[in-house]
């Protein structure tokens, strides 16, 4: 990477480090003292949330424009039908497999036999109203067919004010029928409009730019708010379940997606990771592909070589679409906490639970916490008390950070197979620091 991107990388990582170990330090030392939490309540907390909503700002008209332009740029409808068949049968297959990893991890290890009934309920009663909230989300979730039909929005305005509230793909929609249209209508009556648009992205480009200026003291307080709050103590206690979350989403990242681009793509896998590394610390921090999204237009175009079309297109849709880290992660919980509570699955609802984990992957929202409500709805198809996500709530922060780093290299992956198959990848030849 460019030696600006190297600089602002190695800075997220610094301030990333630093709120880790001063908030366990401060843990282990002040424990549940007033004074920590006063800390954390009205100095790191918020600092943290400016930061998340300087990304967020410029989220929904960056796609807006990214996607509109792309889908345009695209133009003809046969490679746009082309390029989407492939994006998505690619999200479905890496989806598969990622899920396919956790299952089978879940049953080598057999994390939730271990865990005991005064844990299980002790962890129940502390974390019941937060439990209730998620399962009430839950509950108001539409159904398959109504979500489906509620993809295209009544009213697209409406649709933007609740984007990061489950309207994601509607807004999505909106975005690729403005661009097919514009591919369809003679360029000299939308110029105008196109113009508008450019001028719109790189608008949107600068305001995250400025925003990641800011990104280690934001790094630092957000970790440091989590690790202050939580310490090791939660972790200790569901230390299998995590170490199980963990392993399959670190083979997923670093197995899987290492020989995809290199056999698939024909780009070093070092060199790919060494790219991505602003966009891997981005997506840690802030927990959402959302607000990484940006991050990840910028550095899958300028420095792995994704033409600007099929990025905006993949990046884009797969920020809801692809969340390959989301759907191991939903897999593993699901059969975790089956295992936890004594409900045995046979192969058909173990088959049910890894297409669901799949398919909610793609309607998951990509903000922190977003795949709760649908892991609710997962547990009590197959039989398992919904309530039971409560056991896992403590964790789910850490997990959640960690399964975002998977979401976005998969959409990254994504665009640069797909760009590869078209023939328009070309990844710019730098002098690459040493590792």
């Amino acid at each position: 990477m460019g030696d600006r991107e190297l600089r602002r990388a190695r800075r997220i990582l610094v301030g990333l480090a630093a709120g880790a170990l001063s908030g366990l330090a401060l843990r282990a030392l002040a424990g549940d003292a007033g004074w920590l939490e006063a800390v954390v309540r009205y100095g790191s907390y918020p600092l943290g949330q400016v930061f998340l909503r300087l990304l967020f700002l410029a989220v929904l008209p960056l796609l807006l424009t990214a996607l509109s332009l792309g889908v345009a740029e695209i133009g003809d409808p046969r490679r746009l039908g082309r390029v989407g068949a492939r994006t998505f049968a690619y999200t479905f297959g890496v989806s598969a497999l990622s899920v396919a990893i956790g299952v089978t991890l879940v049953h080598f290890f057999r994390p939730g036999e271990g865990f005991g009934a005064p844990q299980r309920e002790a962890l129940l009663a502390s974390l019941a109203p937060e439990a209730k909230r998620v399962v009430e989300n839950a509950a108001r979730s539409a159904s398959p067919i109504d979500a489906l039909v509620s993809i295209i929005p009544r009213n697209p305005f409406e649709a933007m004010v609740r984007a990061f509230d489950g309207d994601m793909l509607g807004v999505m929609f909106f975005a690729l029928v403005v661009g097919f249209a514009i591919a369809t209508i003679p360029r000299e009556k939308t110029s105008g409009l196109v113009v508008f648009l450019e001028g719109g992205y790189a608008v949107s480009l600068r305001l995250i730019d400025m925003a990641m200026a800011f990104a280690p003291i934001g790094v630092f307080a957000l970790v440091f708010s989590l690790t202050a709050r939580l310490g090791l103590d939660v972790v200790g206690t569901l230390g299998r379940y995590v170490g199980v979350v963990m392993l399959g989403l670190l083979l997923q990242q670093f197995g899987v997606y290492a020989l995809l681009v290199r056999f698939l793509v024909g780009v070093s896998p070092r060199l790919f990771y060494r790219r991505m590394a602003e966009v891997m610390t981005t997506a840690f921090s802030t927990s959402s592909s959302a607000a990484t999204l940006p991050v990840a237009l910028r550095v899958s175009h300028e420095r792995l070589g994704v033409p600007r079309d099929i990025n905006a297109f993949v990046l884009t849709i797969g920020s809801t679409a692809n969340q390959n880290g989301t759907a191991l992660f939903e897999g593993v919980t699901v059969l975790f906490l089956a295992q936890l509570f004594g409900v045995e699955l046979d192969l058909a609802a173990q088959a049910k639970v890894v297409l669901l984990s799949i398919l909610a992957g793609v309607g998951t929202a990509g903000v922190p916490g977003g795949s709760l409500p649908l892991i609710v709805v997962v547990l009590e198809s197959v039989g398992v008390p919904g309530e039971g996500i409560a056991v896992v709530l403590g964790v789910d922060r850490i997990l959640d950070m960690s399964r975002t780093v998977l979401n976005v290299t998969g959409d990254v992956t994504a665009a640069m197979y797909v760009a590869s198959r078209e023939g328009s990848l070309v990844v710019p030849v730098e002098a690459d620091p040493p590792a």
